[in-house]
């Protein structure tokens, strides 16, 4: 729309004829609908607002970010549409405001948003009639900076590993000493003990049987936290997952019977074998089931399910705990954050770390008060390449 369009139209309000006002409106139509073609072809989203926070435009962009449909939300207050989103807080300032949220619904994302007032400049028209200044609105441009912020997170992730990796190497370290001053006494009162004779040999030989297997239990499990921590490099075999999802279960047998758990298994029978390091794949899967076992109650149920789509295997767990919420779920990762009172904050790190040297990726979805469903996806062996249709190759030519 040309510069002072509108000024000289309105400055002719009172003298244009019938026809000369319907052409003015074909031409208003023409540039609305030229914009809105250009609002909708950008990437950002595009939000306009009026006085009271109504919605007066909104581009495809914006549809898609928040999930919403254009139709519905014209003539709706933002923060009706877009739950959670504090308008007042962002609108109060009367200026430009640029602001980094968190969305959940319709994907986890990281959104940029920035508005604007829109206001109305004071101007004078040819009747000499002052218009004041006024503020009718704001434009909001939100940019999906998800994956900068993912980027970002990858990296302060990596760098507290290497300083959990550290430390767990030196608390390690700290401890096999003790434990290695520890076994040489033992064999020291050992050699003592067959001096004696009778009763009094036998309950010291017990005694010292019970102490060097706490040593040789606490000395494996400094040994697989290390290695968890920093986990050996995977040795693939195919496998079935289902065989480890069982193994698994198997292990906590007695746990979940004495508690009156019901694990209900839903195992796809026609899966491929994956390349997986079947030792690695056990221990996550079985920090995922110790994790779901804490977070209910007794009588409460886990829901295992593997399936697969066009490249991944799918292994899904869904419990009935009272779940996580959005803020402590955007921290479930961070090395000794924990919601249990007992926890270490260590297990769902090592699981996504197992899971990545895999190749693969893990998603959790969750609200509070009900449940969490944890999903791990693993690419399949026979998956390496994609074949392109001809007429694919020939549009890419």
């Amino acid at each position: 729309m040309k510069a002072g369009f509108l000024e000289k139209l309105i400055g002719r309000l009172g003298r244009i004829g019938p026809e000369e006002v319907q052409n003015y409106f074909l031409r208003l139509a023409q540039e609305k609908g030229f914009l809105e073609t250009v609002f909708n072809a950008i990437q950002e989203g595009i939000i306009v607002t009026d006085s009271n926070g109504r919605i007066t435009y909104l581009n495809a962009a914006a549809c898609q970010l928040f999930g919403i449909e254009s139709e519905n939300a014209i003539g709706k207050r933002l923060d009706e549409r877009v739950r959670g989103l504090d308008w007042e807080a962002l609108t109060q300032s009367g200026g430009p405001v640029s602001r980094d949220m968190e969305i959940f619904y319709p994907q986890n994302r990281f959104i940029n948003f920035y508005i604007v007032p829109l206001v109305i400049e004071p101007r004078t028209s040819e009747d000499k009639i002052d218009i004041s200044s006024e503020e009718v609105g704001h434009a909001m441009i939100l940019r999906d900076i998800t994956e900068s912020r993912r980027t970002e997170r990858q990296t302060i992730e990596s760098e507290r590993l290497n300083a959990l990796t550290l430390l767990a190497a030196g608390v390690a370290h700290e401890i096999g000493n003790p434990l290695n001053s520890l076994n040489i006494h033992l064999q020291l009162i050992e050699r003592q003990a067959r001096k004696l004779d009778g009763p009094a040999r036998a309950e010291l030989q017990e005694s010292i049987d019970i102490a060097r297997a706490e040593i040789s239990r606490l000395d494996s499990i400094v040994t697989q936290f290390l290695r968890a921590i920093r986990p050996t490099r995977p040795q693939m075999h195919p496998e079935s997952i289902n065989a480890v999802v069982e193994e698994a279960v198997r292990f906590f047998a007695s746990e979940i019977r004495d508690r009156d758990y019901v694990v209900e298994q839903e195992l796809q029978s026609d899966l491929p074998l994956l390349q997986l390091d079947r030792d690695q794949m056990n221990q996550a899967v079985y920090n995922v089931i110790k994790n779901s076992l804490q977070a209910v109650e007794r009588r409460g149920i886990l829901r295992i399910r593997t399936d697969m789509d066009e490249s991944h295997v799918l292994v899904s767990f869904t419990d009935t705990g009272g779940g996580i919420s959005a803020e402590n779920l955007s921290r479930i990762f961070e090395p000794y954050f924990t919601t249990k009172t007992t926890g270490t904050g260590l297990g769902l790190l090592i699981v996504r770390r197992i899971v990545r040297e895999h190749g693969g990726e893990l998603s959790i979805e969750s609200s509070e008060g009900k449940g969490l469903t944890l999903t791990i996806r693993l690419p399949y062996i026979d998956k390496r390449v994609r074949m392109l249709e001809a007429g694919d190759s020939e549009r890419g030519a």
